[in-house]
């Protein structure tokens, strides 16, 4: 690995930070970009490459997550019931995610999470959030049936969850705005769990993966990212509890709509330098 990959990973493991406590969203669509672009100047196969960024994504994640899930929690912001249903509910899903991951080529791989993403940023973009006065909708059957779908693609696509969480715990729950980022953060710490655990089962035997590394788990990335992402929760959750609940939704669905854009290839094919 090259200092300038380094110091990318140093960077986006802030972003990523910034991502899981501002905007809820577990930052893998921040740096799965990041990543593949590094494991590909390394030389590494495009199929290895992608699987190995999804994973170590989790894999910083996970304590990301749950850093910020304390940090919301010290400010009363998290709902722990709909938080341990979803989150329970979702491991095996986010494992079998990883499982089907771990057996496809990168393309299909790159344009679901691009095409994904896109889809969430432009409907977060049209979408009124409700006023903190909103009565959230308290449905346990429906909290579980959601968790099982957005853990499976979190754990196909290497993202956490907070992706699709948001809009749905905003958009179908009415859960408030503040409190969709805070209870989001503990929801991903808890299903990307199943996702780490298939990854590194179904990474263990394939060739051309660096050391060190935990199965599709690059450790040698995984370091500057998550050193980086710990500080960075904690300023984060400073400042999602200073920010309107409107700022917060667009600034989720202008990253989601850039991120959708890059992966599926829409800058490149314009040949611009984005």
């Amino acid at each position: 690995m090259l200092t300038i990959h380094f110091i990318a990973l140093l960077f986006t493991g802030a972003l990523q930070g910034l991502s899981s406590s501002v905007l809820g969203a577990g930052g893998g669509w921040i740096m799965t970009p990041v990543q593949y672009w590094v494991y590909g100047d390394m030389g590494i196969d495009s199929d290895v490459a992608i699987r190995m960024a999804f994973a170590t994504d989790l894999f910083v994640i996970l304590p990301a997550a749950a850093a910020s899930a304390w940090g919301h929690h010290r400010r009363r912001a998290v709902w722990w019931r709909p938080a341990i249903i979803m989150g329970l509910c979702g491991l095996a899903a986010s494992f079998a995610g990883a499982t089907l991951a771990a057996n496809v080529s990168a393309g299909p791989l790159k344009t679901v999470f691009g095409a994904t993403v896109l889809i969430i940023g432009l409907r977060m973009v049209v979408a009124v959030p409700p006023a903190d006065s909103t009565r959230p909708r308290e449905n346990v059957l429906l909290w579980a049936a959601c968790a099982v779908p957005v853990s499976f693609m979190a754990g196909l696509i290497g993202v956490g969850g907070g992706v699709f969480l948001v809009p749905i715990m905003v958009l179908l729950f009415r859960f408030p705005m503040h409190t969709t980022i805070a209870t989001s953060a503990a929801v991903i710490a808890m299903i990307s769990v199943g996702g780490i655990a298939g990854y590194i089962l179904h990474g263990s035997d394939v060739p051309g993966i660096p050391s060190p590394s935990l199965g599709y788990v690059y450790i040698a990335a995984w370091l500057p990212l998550i050193g980086t992402s710990i500080i960075m929760t904690q300023v984060g959750v400073r400042i999602a509890h200073a920010l309107p609940a409107r700022t917060l939704a667009w600034i989720f669905a202008v990253v989601a709509v850039y991120i959708g854009l890059r992966m599926i290839g829409v800058f490149q094919w314009l040949g611009l330098p984005l």
